[in-house]
């Protein structure tokens, strides 16, 4: 935004200035020539009295010769009817025919400047026009050389300085606006990397931008009380829970008949894992923070490890190929852990127990990618496995439904499909962002 109003205020100012620098400089320059042909008629009239005075035409140019020395921008030529003209620039032209027949001065642009012809009247026999000398006055305009280049440069000078000064004023000017918004950009980044959230400060600049802050605050707070009141109404959902699934074990252990005694225990056993998986699952935000990141290849690598001691008290064929450093991803550990923990659960539930595993972790620095391969039955082929609910073994579905909610979660996907080994293969792509 700052480096957008930088350009937009630098575009609109460089015009301004332009279009006022541009016709300033063109007048200098009109100024300029207007003050030389004003000096060369002041020369002409010292040249037309030498002229009119002394028939010598030596005379005449050891005068002119003196004038038209040096760097001078003016340069005199007097053109006589019998054609012998005295000066640098001598010919005549319908232009000096007319000065000379019509017996009036004239000003003329020619290229290089302008032109000044004044006809000289010598009086007596010279009367007649035809026989009428006529001065020519070459004036050149004034080019970068000249006081016009010192006066353009001036001017170019305050143009730059104009332009670096507001540049300068819009520059404090937007800090003034993008700092604050800035700093509480900054803030709300912080918002959700932490248990608790900490207020929105104060902030100084336009109203607009304190409105917002205050906005802002408002919101946090909203939101910590939201939260606070989910912690407080999962405490107590656990608490009141607690009671009646305690008499309820009472009372199923006082059930005579032992096979609906440990069915009874076992649906319980179940109840009490699923209330204390809700528990844990809304506690998660205060205990892991709202925006978690985690050492992903630390985590599935250790988890991957922790199965193969059963792998070999079951006497499976396990291989693995894990990688040793990776990015970190925004999922929690124990979101990680319960990946690897229905991937492989499903293996070592739905294959043989001699059934060969192969697991390999790999990892970019976009993306963590993990494979599960298997050498059982493999996977239905009519059954949706990763949809909740749906299954072809007879178990609740939630499994794979869960791991594809982590690997979404983290913007990757799960992909199942067969494996070269024989079996399922159940691919996991988790990404950075």
């Amino acid at each position: 935004m700052r480096r957008s109003l930088l350009v937009t205020a630098g575009a609109a100012i460089s015009m301004v200035l332009l279009a006022m620098l541009v016709p300033m400089a063109i007048l200098v320059r009109s100024y300029a020539l207007e003050d030389r042909l004003a000096r060369a008629a002041l020369e002409v009239q010292a040249v037309e009295t030498v002229v009119s005075r002394y028939d010598d035409r030596g005379s005449v140019s050891v005068y002119l010769d003196r004038l038209n020395a040096g760097d001078s921008p003016t340069r005199i030529t007097v053109l006589y009817p019998s054609g012998a003209d005295v000066g640098p620039d001598q010919g005549e032209d319908a232009r000096v025919l007319d000065a000379r027949n019509t017996g009036r001065a004239r000003v003329d642009d020619v290229p290089g400047g302008s032109q000044i012809l004044v006809p000289v009247s010598r009086g007596g026999s010279s009367a007649l026009p035809s026989q009428t000398p006529v001065i020519r006055v070459v004036v050149e305009e004034p080019g970068v050389t000249s006081t016009v280049g010192l006066a353009w440069g001036l001017l170019a000078l305050l143009g730059l300085t104009l332009l670096a000064g507001s540049l300068v004023v819009v520059d404090r000017l937007g800090r003034s606006f993008v700092q604050p918004i800035r700093r509480l950009a900054e803030h709300t980044q912080t918002l959700g990397s932490g248990a608790s959230i900490t207020p929105v400060p104060e902030e100084s600049g336009p109203p607009e931008v304190r409105e917002l802050g205050a906005a802002i605050g408002r919101l946090v707070g909203r939101i910590e009380l939201l939260l606070a009141r989910e912690r407080e109404n999962v405490a107590d959902l656990s608490h009141r829970l607690r009671t009646p699934v305690t008499a309820l074990r009472l009372r199923v252990e006082s059930v005579p008949d032992p096979d609906l005694r440990e069915r009874l225990g076992s649906d319980l056993d179940a109840l009490q894992a699923t209330v204390d998986g809700i528990v844990r699952e809304a506690r998660r935000s205060e205990r892991e923070g709202l925006d978690p990141r985690t050492d992903a290849i630390a985590v599935l690598a250790g988890r991957v490890r922790h199965w193969a001691p059963l792998a070999e008290d079951l006497g499976r064929p396990w291989s693995t190929d894990l990688a040793t450093s990776g990015p970190l991803l925004r999922a929690s550990a124990a979101d990680l852990e319960a990946l690897v923990d229905v991937l492989l659960d499903n293996v070592f539930s739905h294959t043989p127990d001699d059934a060969p595993v192969r697991v390999t972790l790999s990892a970019t620095d976009a993306a963590v990618d993990l494979v599960v391969d298997d050498a059982g039955p493999g996977l239905p082929a009519d059954v949706d496995v990763t949809g909740r609910g749906a299954s072809g073994a007879g178990s609740t579905g939630l499994g794979l439904s869960i791991a594809a909610r982590t690997a979404h979660d983290s913007g990757g996907e799960l992909v199942v499909g067969p494996s070269d080994m024989g079996g399922a293969r159940v691919a996991v792509t988790l990404r950075t962002d």
